[in-house]
């Protein structure tokens, strides 16, 4: 718990550290990309650090493959794996974050499956039986999802089209790195990259366009992220929206489905 508190308020500060610079400063750029991937990356090694010496030493280092239930050990690159899980789910939420609602509404999804997946795998009976990984403790980690999620509705309260407040890159690198630090400590990485799908696509996007027009000069997509591609091809925020929450309802189904399927 103490390790995803650590990797949500410095992540937040991070974000927050970045807004402030463009709202205070008027300066449109905030904090460089490289500079906020490495206070990242310094904040996920830290959390590293705790999870490993909270986990069992025959749990350590090792990777949990969904659908299998094989756990693989592959020593000091799990740590990196692990940190790219944290950096990469934080920055894929924020790239998500376009348009009102749109990222708050899967980060709850991804909150409630992995409160869901935090107590099965803090249970040993239901641990068993799914043959999840048992990790005593983390199933305290469904108190932080369900205060994610709660938090979160609050949030859309307000951030429902027309937004009346906006989350910022304080809101999306917190959340998104909460979840990634979450499903590093239930050893469900690869299940946030199922259950987060929608963060996933929204990344692939930026940087299949990014390669696309480095290499070729010419765009995949009218815009990235992917959910200005279909703004650009007429299609109104509001459906652009939900139908986005459609498919991160269909990935969070898929994702919850890899506990059972074996």
């Amino acid at each position: 718990t103490w390790a995803v508190l650590l990797v949500f308020l410095g992540f937040g500060a991070i974000g927050f550290a970045d807004d402030y610079l463009k709202v205070s400063k008027r300066n449109t750029k905030g904090l460089s990309g490289t500079r906020k991937l490495f206070l990242q990356s310094i904040i996920s090694l830290l959390a590293m650090v705790l999870i490993i010496a909270d986990t069992h030493v025959e749990m350590q280092y090792t990777l949990a493959v969904p659908f299998f239930g094989v756990l693989l050990k592959i020593g000091l690159l799990y740590v990196l794996f692990a940190m790219f899980v944290m950096v990469g789910a934080s920055n894929a939420v924020n790239l998500t974050d376009g348009l009102d609602g749109l990222a708050i509404t899967p980060v709850m999804l991804a909150g409630a499956c992995f409160a869901f997946i935090a107590y099965l795998v803090g249970n040993a009976v239901y641990a068993s039986y799914l043959q999840l990984p048992h990790l005593p403790g983390s199933g305290e980690l469904a108190v932080f999802c369900g205060a994610l999620v709660g938090a979160s509705l609050g949030f859309l309260w307000y951030n429902a089209p027309p937004a009346q407040i906006f989350m910022g890159d304080t809101g999306s690198l917190a959340l998104g790195g909460a979840l990634g630090a979450v499903a590093v400590a239930t050893k469900h990485e690869l299940v946030l990259a199922i259950v987060g799908g929608l963060f996933v696509i929204e990344a692939l996007s930026v940087m299949i366009q990014v390669v696309s027009y480095k290499t070729t000069g010419k765009r995949v997509f009218r815009m990235a992220p992917i959910h200005h591609h279909f703004e650009k091809l007429g299609w109104p925020e509001s459906k652009v929206v939900i139908r986005f929450w459609i498919i991160a309802v269909m990935f969070a189904l898929l994702g919850l489905a890899s506990l059972k399927i074996r």
